[in-house]
């Protein structure tokens, strides 16, 4: 399964989850990727996975 945003690029970064005893495990943060309509350039109407920073920034056009 791909996590990343067709408009910016944007990946999972990684991370650590602490325990209280300060235990470190790694993790992954993913992005908030969203499969939505997008009106492309040449006027054809595609269904991309988009992250929710592009679709608010305006970066995207629905349809």
């Amino acid at each position: 399964m791909s996590y990343k945003c067709e408009i910016c690029g944007k990946s999972p970064s990684i991370g650590n989850n602490v325990s209280h005893a300060n235990n470190r495990t790694k993790r992954r943060f993913l992005p908030n990727l969203q499969k939505i309509r997008v009106k492309l350039d040449s006027g054809a109407v595609k269904k991309m996975k988009v992250c929710t920073s592009c679709i608010k920034s305006g970066r995207v056009k629905k349809p």
